[in-house]
């Protein structure tokens, strides 16, 4: 018997969270009662001996076959939607299935790169694997209401300038019944499917965004310099999201403890305690001329660099004798934390 991967919804949670509590059934079902089905049928409409019958359109029901599920067969929960993970991407749906069109070939290659690795850690079944297309074992999808079990062609889709990812259910089965799955069942876990790969394609992205920016971080070139309005500042030569992210690190081996900060303003709060001379020692630097007090970093962002700039308690800007020693220790400091890092 062929093993039957199930999929947790906590690999995709992102996707939505399920507001109701109790089974899957009950989730799915509303819980009020259904007399509404024994609703007398409409009748033909009488109208007195001599009257000349009139009718406003704006109350008339449509006469036709209407199909869909009624009573408890009414899936009550929101539909699941794609993620909107991959930049730039077209979600297209059609009867076979869920296409992601991106913008070109390396784009495609990143996304196929994600579906292989899922396919090789086995977080997805594989049945039949091909460079550009997989076909996937049995998945029941956890905490769904599902009786059913489904298997996926996965398939990378190039022709001409077009590239696209293509997500299409080849199969299904009932656990304890012949009942097919209906088509909203099927795009729902066509949906399920998407998201797993987009979602862990977005964190590849992150992660790798993180060590790219890990490495810029390991040395950002300090200098003493001024502002646009000539005003003198610290210039690092990095771009203002990396200063952000590691200035907390940067600026703790010179005494210096964040309170509070606003990315949005780029305001940091600290408060500051002189270092030991032991400390100075292992920096390597002259100690700072700086009162044990509260103090205000002040970032700004200069495209491929950012300006630092500090205030004091009273929001007044240090002496510029202060900014001049405070860039060499903030070299420093940046020298040693990348030293422990790559140990």
């Amino acid at each position: 018997m062929k093993p039957v991967f199930k999929l947790g919804l906590c690999a995709i949670m992102v996707t939505g969270l399920v507001a109701c509590s109790g089974g899957a059934e009950q989730r799915r079902q509303a819980k009020d009662d259904f007399s509404y089905l024994q609703t007398t049928p409409l009748s033909q409409w009488q109208t007195l001996p001599d009257q000349a019958p009139y009718f406003s359109t704006n109350y008339q029901i449509p006469e036709q076959d209407f199909k869909g599920e009624i009573g408890k067969n009414v899936d009550i929960r929101p539909p699941r939607q794609v993620l909107d993970l991959v930049p730039g991407a077209r979600i297209e749906r059609d009867s076979r299935g869920i296409t992601v069109a991106v913008a070109n070939e390396q784009q495609l290659t990143q996304l196929w790169e994600t579906v292989e690795r899922l396919a090789n850690d086995k977080t997805i079944p594989v049945e039949t694997q091909a460079a550009d297309q997989i076909d996937t074992g049995w998945i029941a999808w956890e905490k769904e209401d599902s009786a059913h079990q489904a298997r996926f062609r996965l398939s990378r889709l190039e022709q001409g300038r077009r590239f696209a990812l293509g997500v299409n259910m080849i199969d299904s089965r009932a656990k304890a019944s012949d009942e097919p799955l209906t088509p909203a069942e099927q795009e729902r876990y066509n949906t399920l499917m998407t998201n797993l790969i987009t979602v862990s394609h977005d964190a590849a992205l992150r992660a790798e965004a993180r060590r790219l920016a890990a490495q810029r971080q390991s040395d950002i070139p300090m200098s003493f310099g001024t502002d646009r309005s000539g005003l003198p500042v610290i210039i690092a030569r990095a771009p203002y999201d990396v200063v952000w992210e590691k200035l907390p690190d940067m600026i703790k081996p010179l005494g210096f403890t964040v309170e509070s900060r606003n990315q949005s303003q780029g305001t940091v709060k600290t408060r500051h305690v002189a270092p030991n001379d032991e400390r100075w020692q292992a920096l390597g630097v002259e100690p700072i001329s700086l009162p044990d007090n509260s103090y205000t970093l002040l970032l700004g962002d200069l495209g491929n660099r950012t300006s630092i700039n500090v205030t004091d308690s009273d929001g007044k800007p240090v002496k510029k004798a202060t900014l001049e020693a405070l860039s060499p220790a903030l070299k420093a400091a940046i020298a040693q934390l990348s030293q422990a890092t790559s140990q």
